[in-house]
Parts: C-alpha cells; sequence; structure tokens
C-alpha cells in the first residue's frame, strides 16, 4: 500500500520528535519524510520533497507558520495543512480558515485526536484519488463514442485537417487500423434525377443501401473502410500494390453495375490516384471527386480513374501551412535528423503528388520565405545564412532536379538551425549574466526576491528560473545566498560593525536568521568567527 507523505515544522525540536512518535503513522496509512525547525527551512524543504501533508505551528523564528501556508498554499495548491498551536485565539483560526487549512489544532496535540484528524485526512485523500483515478465512466463514453470519432477521423484525411504528427497517434487512439503499403480512396455517387429519386427515396436512405451494396460484394480478401459523407459513399481502400490497385479498379467497376441494378439508379465511382502515405489521403480524396464529377461526360455506372481522363501533372497542388510548420518547428527545436526528416517528408509529399518542377521551384520559394521570417525574428544576418545570395529564387531556379533541391533545402535549414542555437545560447548566457550583475548591485535589499528580479529583466520567473540554474548551476535563492555570505565575510574580517548591522548590510532585516544562514553555511556563528578570525590575525 503507497503511504501518504507527512512534514512536521516546529521551532522545538522536543515537540517535532513527540509528534513523530505519538502515532503508528504507517498503519494509518501515513510516513513522516521530514521535519523542519521554521517557516524558511520548511518552504524549501516542501518545494523538493512535494509531501502530501503538512503539520505546522504558527509561532516560529524567522517565518511564522500562517505566512509559510499561505506561501506554501501559492506554490502547491492541493497540499493538506494541519495547524497546531497554543495559542487559542480567534484571530488564528480566522486566518486559518481562510488560507483552507484541514484542521486547526491546539497545543498539547492529544494522540486520538491527532489520530482521529489523520483517519480522516486519509479517507479524504483517498477520494481525490480515486476521483482521478475513475475513468470508467468516460471510457464507457469513449467507447459509445468510438464510431463516430473513427468516422470524424478518416473524414479530417480526406480533407487534410489533421496534422501530420497526429495522424498515427490517432490512427491507434482510434482503432480505426488504417495500416497499409498504400492507399486509394474511392467516392461512389448516384443520379439524383433517376426515376427511383423522383419516386420519393431519400438520399440518406438510398447512400445506406449503396452503402450495404458495397460491403456485401467487395472481396473478402480487400481490406476497406465505407462511409456516408456529403451525399456520396467514400470508401477507403488499403492495398498492397499496383497490381492490387488494378484488380480493385476492375472490382469497383463491377460494383457500380450491381448496385445500379439492384437500387435502379446510375451509380458511379470516381477513384483518386494510389498514395503511399496517410498524410496524402486527401490528395487521393480530391483525386476521386474530380473524377466522380466526370460521370456527367462519360457513360454512367462505371468505375472512372483520375489518371485515366486527366494529365498525370498536378497543377493546382499547393504547399499546405501545416507542411511549412512542421519544418518549421524542428529547425527551431529539433535534432539535426529531425531536420532531415521533415525536410524529406515535405519533398517525398511533393513527389508523391506528381508534382511540376516549376512548381515545386514556386513551392520551395514559399518555404524559403518562411524560413527568413523566422531568421528575422531572430535577428539573423540572412546573408551569412544564404552565404551572400538572398536572391532566393534565381537561387532555386539552378536547380534541375528535385534531388539536388532537397539538399539545398536540408543544407539551409540546418543552417539556420546552427544559427538559432547560438543566438538562444547567446540570449541566456546574457540573461544570467545581466541577473548576476543586478544581484551583485542590490543584495543587501532585504525585499530583492526572484519576482523583483525577473521584472526589471522583463522575462517570466519560470523560464528565468530554468535558464538561471542551466547557466550557474544553482538557483536563484542559493546564489544570493551565497553572494550575501561572501559580503559578510569580508565586512567580518575588515570593519568592526556589531552583527546585526552586518545582517542589515546584506540584506537580512533578522539578525537572528542572518546568524542561523550563517552557522549553516559555514558551520560556525559570525561572532565565534569574527573571534576566531581576531585570534588568527594576533588581535
Amino acid at each position: 500500500m503507497d503511504l501518504y507523505s507527512v512534514m512536521l515544522v516546529d521551532d522545538e525540536e522536543a515537540v517535532r520528535q513527540a509528534i513523530a512518535k505519538k502515532l503508528d503513522w504507517n498503519e494509518i496509512g501515513f510516513q513522516v519524510i521530514a521535519t523542519a525547525e521554521n517557516g524558511e527551512e520548511a518552504l524549501e524543504l516542501a518545494e523538493k520533497l512535494r509531501p502530501d501533508v503538512v503539520m505546522t505551528d504558527i509561532k516560529m523564528p524567522f517565518m511564522d507558520g500562517l505566512t509559510f501556508c499561505n506561501r506554501l498554499k501559492e506554490s502547491q495548491k492541493n497540499i493538506k495543512i494541519i495547524i497546531f498551536s497554543g495559542f487559542d485565539e480567534f484571530e488564528y483560526a480566522q486566518e486559518a480558515i481562510k488560507l483552507e487549512v484541514e484542521e486547526y489544532i491546539l497545543k498539547p496535540v492529544d494522540s486520538e485526536e491527532l489520530r482521529s484528524v489523520f483517519v480522516k485526512l486519509k479517507e479524504e485523500l483517498d477520494a481525490e484519488i480515486n476521483a482521478k483515478r475513475n475513468q470508467d465512466k468516460f471510457y464507457q463514453y469513449y467507447l459509445k463514442s468510438l464510431p463516430v470519432m473513427k468516422e470524424q477521423f478518416m473524414i479530417g484525411l480526406l480533407e487534410g485537417r489533421i496534422a501530420d504528427e497526429r495522424i498515427q497517434e490517432m490512427n491507434s487512439s482510434y482503432e480505426v487500423n488504417l495500416e497499409s503499403d498504400f492507399y486509394a480512396v474511392v467516392v461512389f455517387r448516384t443520379d439524383t434525377q433517376s426515376k427511383s429519386e423522383r419516386e420519393g427515396k431519400k438520399q440518406a436512405i438510398l447512400n445506406l443501401s449503396l452503402k450495404q451494396i458495397i460491403d456485401e460484394n467487395i472481396e473478402k480478401d480487400t481490406q476497406m473502410h465505407s462511409f456516408v459523407y456529403l451525399d456520396a459513399v467514400v470508401v477507403i481502400l488499403m492495398l498492397e500494390g499496383s497490381a492490387h490497385f488494378g484488380g480493385a479498379v476492375r472490382e469497383i467497376d463491377q460494383i457500380c453495375r450491381i448496385a445500379s441494378r439492384l437500387l435502379e439508379i446510375n451509380v458511379t465511382a470516381g477513384i483518386g490516384q494510389l498514395v503511399k502515405n496517410l498524410e496524402d489521403m486527401s490528395v487521393s480524396y480530391k483525386g476521386a471527386m474530380d473524377a466522380a464529377d466526370y460521370r456527367v461526360l462519360l457513360e454512367p455506372n462505371q468505375a472512372i480513374y483520375i489518371k485515366d481522363i486527366q494529365p498525370s501533372i498536378n497543377h493546382d497542388f499547393f504547399l499546405d501551412d501545416n507542411d511549412i510548420q512542421k519544418v518549421l518547428k524542428a529547425v527551431k527545436l529539433g535534432q539535426s535528423h529531425e531536420v532531415r526528416v521533415a525536410v524529406a517528408e515535405l519533398i517525398n509529399k511533393f513527389k508523391n503528388s506528381n508534382i511540376s518542377l516549376r512548381r515545386f521551384q514556386v513551392a520551395m520559394l514559399e518555404m524559403v520565405t518562411e524560413l527568413s521570417k523566422l531568421g528575422r525574428s531572430y535577428h539573423l544576418n540572412l546573408e551569412e545564412v544564404f552565404g551572400g545570395n538572398v536572391d532566393f529564387y534565381q537561387e532555386i531556379v539552378r536547380f534541375d532536379s528535385l534531388d539536388d533541391l532537397e539538399d539545398w533545402l536540408i543544407n539551409i535549414c540546418m543552417k539556420f538551425r546552427m544559427f538559432i542555437r547560438q543566438e538562444q545560447m547567446d540570449s541566456a548566457k546574457l540573461l544570467a549574466e545581466k541577473a548576476k550583475q543586478y544581484i551583485e548591485e542590490h543584495y543587501e535589499e532585504s525585499k530583492l526576491s526572484v519576482e523583483v528580479l525577473c521584472s526589471h529583466l522583463n522575462v517570466s520567473a519560470a523560464y528565468f528560473s530554468t535558464i538561471f540554474k542551466r547557466e550557474t548551476g544553482e538557483s536563484f535563492v542559493t546564489y544570493l545566498t551565497n553572494v550575501r555570505m561572501e559580503a559578510a565575510l569580508e565586512l567580518l574580517n575588515n570593519t568592526r560593525d556589531k552583527t546585526y548591522i552586518i545582517a542589515r548590510k546584506v540584506g537580512y532585516t533578522e539578525p537572528n536568521y542572518f546568524s542561523y544562514v550563517f552557522k549553516k553555511k559555514y558551520g560556525i556563528s559570525p561572532t565565534k568567527y569574527r573571534m576566531s578570525s581576531l585570534e588568527q590575525n594576533g588581535n
């Protein structure tokens, strides 16, 4: 059984030990993982250990219990707090209520009362966890919604609305099973001016009947998904290769004749080009829709393959924004191999779309223009990136093969990635240096905090903390404390100032807390350190 963690906070060690021994913690589902003697120390421990429950006294040096609880709730909203105190005063209880503490217990702490509080607290914690883990209702809803989600996923593929990086994830999550070597989309359309339509058959019922005929007459070894979409029946064929595709075309042609005979209506199937990737499904769907539109010019009740009626070059192809963003994301955040993969996938999409070299060059110009915008946002020298030639179109049209253009684009993307990484590194180092300089100039100010510093630097606290720790190896608090302690040593060695004066000069309003921090770092109090230093110098 997993145990909930507890931290005890009291300035008297005897009290902490007494409370720790009052209960068989494991027996009621808890374990004491830490103790602290003041709010400052407790806050640091809580941030590191993330306990489930904190039990704290109110009156403590350096930071009282209520201030500690308030700070703790700001950073860990779901933590459970129990306050115990010898001060049975209404204002403390009022403040505790505002902080939403679990219990307010008076000293001396009674064992039975304490056990009762923690038993109740365990029930609350268990209930919260069970609520989070209880996914049955949501899972049942998921199962009921799955057929609709599958269909919506396939429609998204047809319309090209799903980002490439999400396709495989959704294919698996929705249990669609679209894994195949090749794909082709077929769109079955009926003649709505037919005799059956005039007799009052509804289009929806007609399409459902057509779908049933397709499902019943497709060969058992042909994997496919069929559904009604936009007054048509759409079929996604999953194929092994071109030979299999040829057989599927003949099969679709035969189904058109069967359906026409059974439904007494003209049925035409438009078949899109064979594609290899799910990302290209929209290309095949567009081809199938175009092919189906030719039914008004050709004999009805047959399958029409788009490549039989249109030139092989796709002049209507355009570069989708998702394609651009995938490359830009790899350049900004990815590893070298991710950049190569993103560019290769982009080029393969062009190749599979039967795009002309000229159209490919225009697409590359769009891609390079977006890269240039990215470079300007990082204040990069574009002439340096492009080797002095910023006439992008002239640079692109000199290539006479898609492979050469692919190599050139990869090279340009790699340069952008390198310069952006350098810019990011320089920015991080500069930020850390500015922060250290500000700390050196303002460490004597007692109100100096990470919030004050970040306001001065105009950055968020979360971003600053990550960068500062990475560049210096220390947190802001640790670094500031070390600067203050070094300044304190200098003053102790070279002035006759009283300890409380030195405390104020290095940013501490509370002399006792200054002595506590000094002793914690150097193992000796400031007063004893000065005496030892004087003795060593013979004074």
